[in-house]
């Protein structure tokens, strides 16, 4: 049964080809790294040029956290962690740094690098740990990412005991979380106390039933959808037996606060078409099946395009905000994806400049972009198709098309041009344009992070141990044991 074991011996060919993985993970790490390199550069040069404006609630570093995320196609989210770890490679971890432009480590090991050592703040013991970190790297190249983490660990608890990033106790380790698939489903999980986990689980038993015995639905089914109605703040389930006098229909379930938007042409909400729905805000699509199901329970608001006459006022009517809405689905900025509902609605040409309340003129925006626009000549213009184009202050230039465009492509008809007036007006000189301001900066928001962690790992350590550090290893030049 081993007859053909040895076919698997090296040939010149799996050389070849080992050696092109070997040069292309080098060069992938090269690349992070030059990638975050520049990024390092384009804040210092953005802080040089315009200020750091670090009272501002958009300051320099959230408008190249944007330019960034527009240029790598993006969030805003991922574009700040780039920032972060650009500084980190220009200001704190030189050493560490140098093997990361040579590719002798990938940007995995160099996250979890800067994560390990973030709550050093003495410059000296940064650099020395910088250097012993530098050297393990070096000697230990094949370490997995837990391994990395134990051996830095050691480092950074020989040099600064508080500075460890120590585990939570499991009370500080609660959380729910909810993912959503490409199924139009989600998962959840999460850590409750014990006492909530047992009250949530013969909760959800109590309103699973609450149906009468013909629902059509499995028990786990129903403790699925009983969650749901827990969201909803109803206190019993809808009945899913279609009768008309269904033995457990009650009063009618109480209103609730909590609003979801889905999104859907009409076949789907009928039952009879097969386009799936969108959720604002969720990767992946609603199948249509599952959409006629919560249209049974839903709301139902008719979206379409108003009429081609501009509103009076500044503010737009509900009907024209809910289709500006539906048909944006999320920011119009190039690489934001927050959802419209928790965005702003921004006259493209401003209001006081002559724009329009048109739809042709509106598209949403989240508030740091609006921002970005008003303070940091961040310039669009929006075409009657809801297309938006834009041109940053790095002279790059960057095309949106609404989200809706896909799959419901009647949202994106032209809606006509907006009349609009030839007075131009530098927003930013005006005296009512005022950037809302922070009530600590970014760099004091951080020091009271970290010296709020190392009080906590000082208090923790000498509960349990005592005030004396860990004992160094005895040989300073071998790497820690793993």
């Amino acid at each position: 049964m081993f007859e053909y074991a040895l076919a698997s011996q090296s040939t010149p060919e799996s050389a070849a080809l080992l050696d092109r993985v070997r040069d292309a993970g080098r060069a992938e790490a090269r690349a992070a790294a030059q990638r975050l390199a520049a990024v390092g550069e384009l804040l210092v040069l953005r802080c040089r040029d315009s200020g750091e404006r670090p009272d501002w609630a958009a300051d320099a570093w959230e408008a190249v956290a944007a330019q960034v995320g527009a240029a790598l196609s993006c969030s805003v989210a991922r574009a700040h962690g780039y920032l972060r770890y650009a500084m980190a490679l220009r200001e704190r971890l030189p050493q560490v740094g140098k093997a990361f432009a040579a590719g002798d480590i990938d940007y995995r090991a160099f996250q979890t690098i800067v994560f390990r050592t973030d709550l050093i703040t003495d410059p000296d013991v940064l650099a020395k740990v910088d250097a012993r970190v530098a050297v393990l790297v070096s000697r230990r190249p094949s370490l997995t990412r837990a391994g990395l983490a134990a051996a830095v660990d050691r480092v950074v608890a020989r040099a600064d005991c508080d500075a460890l990033r120590r585990a939570a106790k499991a009370v500080e380790d609660r959380y729910v979380d909810l993912v959503a698939d490409s199924s139009g489903m989600a998962w959840m999980e999460g850590r409750l106390f014990a006492p909530v986990g047992q009250a949530l689980d013969r909760r959800l038993d109590e309103l699973a039933g609450s149906v009468c015995d013909a629902d059509p639905r499995t028990q786990r089914q129903r403790r699925a959808d009983a969650l749901a109605a827990l969201a909803a703040g109803a206190a019993r389930l809808v009945c899913g037996c279609g009768a008309d006098r269904c033995p457990m229909a009650g009063e009618p379930a109480p209103a609730s606060n909590v609003v979801i938007h889905v999104v859907a042409d009409q076949g789907a909400v009928e039952g009879s078409g097969s386009n799936p729905g969108i959720l604002p805000g969720v990767e992946g699509l609603i199948p249509a099946e599952l959409i006629a199901d919560l249209a049974r329970s839903a709301r139902l608001v008719p979206v379409s395009a108003p009429n081609g006459a501009p509103e009076p006022g500044y503010r737009p009517s509900a009907k024209l905000a809910e289709f500006v809405r539906c048909r944006d689905l999320t920011c119009r900025a190039p690489g934001c994806e927050r959802p419209a509902v928790q965005c702003d609605l921004d006259h493209t040409i401003p209001y006081a400049d002559g724009g329009a309340t048109h739809p042709s003129n509106l598209k949403c925006l989240c508030r740091l972009h609006h921002l970005l626009k008003t303070f940091w000549s961040w310039h669009d213009e929006q075409l009657p198709d809801g297309t938006v184009i834009w041109r940053l202050p790095d002279g790059h230039t960057y095309i949106t098309t609404p989200g809706s465009a896909l799959l419901f492509p009647s949202l994106c008809a032209p809606t006509g041009d907006p009349p609009t007036s030839a007075a131009t007006t530098d927003r930013c000189a005006e005296p009512t344009a005022m950037m809302p301001l922070r009530a600590r900066t970014r760099a004091q928001d951080r020091a009271t992070r970290i010296a709020a962690e190392r009080r906590h790992n000082r208090q923790t350590r000498r509960a349990t141990q005592g005030a004396l550090p860990p004992p160094a290893p005895p040989d300073e030049d071998e790497p820690p044991p793993f």
